[in-house]
């Protein structure tokens, strides 16, 4: 692998809610790499959906997955687990909500670490301390890890934009803080988001549930940049770009640099 990447998903996090969460991380990321608070998210604006549509890089219409439960494509498209299989590169996982499993496919994965979001009062920050554990043994060449509790915990449970949402927000950022202080150096670090949010539900076309935050921080990026036009398809092409392996023909998005 050319380089080493650590993909972050922090799941429903609007772009006002960022930047009304008060954790002063968030302008750090921003001096740190380019970035963007006008990025789109997938119709439909559904975690599953999305996060299958970011890593494969064509929409939901391309890969018949609607809805929360995954759903075996017609015609498969290799994903960016697979893609870095194929190149032989090394991939972690770790995850607070059981469907994301089937994002990677069997036998793409070396490492994966599932906790389920409600079995601690922050099984993000678990999940966090796994993969800077995992990190250090094993310096594996990807790493995803998926936050849940921003989704489940703040926005369905208490409503987007509600104090315990916003407090989520700050919380899961918070590891991601972690995360980039630990590994900047050995790894670029990207952070996404899948949709946002309104009342205590998404998944419409509002600008409330589309528009997300996405973080680069990595020599490939400049610090204080602001993007603008990048989706979710975006996400896989940048990934392989900066591992320095081919993407995937099918592939829709473009890389962000």
């Amino acid at each position: 692998m050319k380089n080493k990447v650590i993909l972050i998903s922090v799941d429903g996090v609007r772009a006002d809610g960022l930047r009304a969460c008060g954790n002063p991380c968030v302008k750090e990321l921003e001096k740190l790499g380019s970035y963007t608070y006008d990025a789109r998210s997938m119709v439909p604006s559904v975690t599953f959906p999305c996060h299958f549509s970011m890593s494969r890089s064509v929409v939901p219409a391309r890969h018949g997955n609607f809805t929360n439960t995954y759903t075996p494509e017609v015609r498969p498209i290799k994903g960016l687990f697979e893609r870095i299989k194929e190149n032989g590169g090394v991939s972690a996982m770790f995850y607070g909500w059981e469907p994301m499993r089937n994002i990677a496919f069997p036998g793409s994965l070396t490492y994966s670490v599932y906790m389920h979001s409600y079995s601690a009062e922050s099984t993000d920050t678990l999940l966090t301390d796994e993969a800077l554990s995992r990190i250090d043994k094993s310096h594996p060449d990807f790493v995803f890890l998926y936050m849940a509790e921003t989704d489940d915990k703040g926005g369905h449970d208490t409503g987007w934009m509600s104090d315990e949402y916003l407090r989520r927000v700050s919380l899961a950022y918070g590891n991601v803080k972690r995360i980039v202080e630990h590994c900047k150096d050995e790894y670029t670090v990207i952070v996404m988001t899948d949709h946002g949010g309104h009342d205590r539900t998404h998944g419409t076309e509002m600008p409330e549930d589309m528009v997300i935050p996405f973080f680069f921080i990595g020599k490939d990026f400049t610090p204080g940049k602001e993007l603008s036009g990048l989706s979710l398809l975006d996400i896989a092409p940048t990934v392989a770009k900066v591992m320095g392996i081919p993407a995937v023909p099918e592939w829709e998005g473009k890389p962000v640099f």
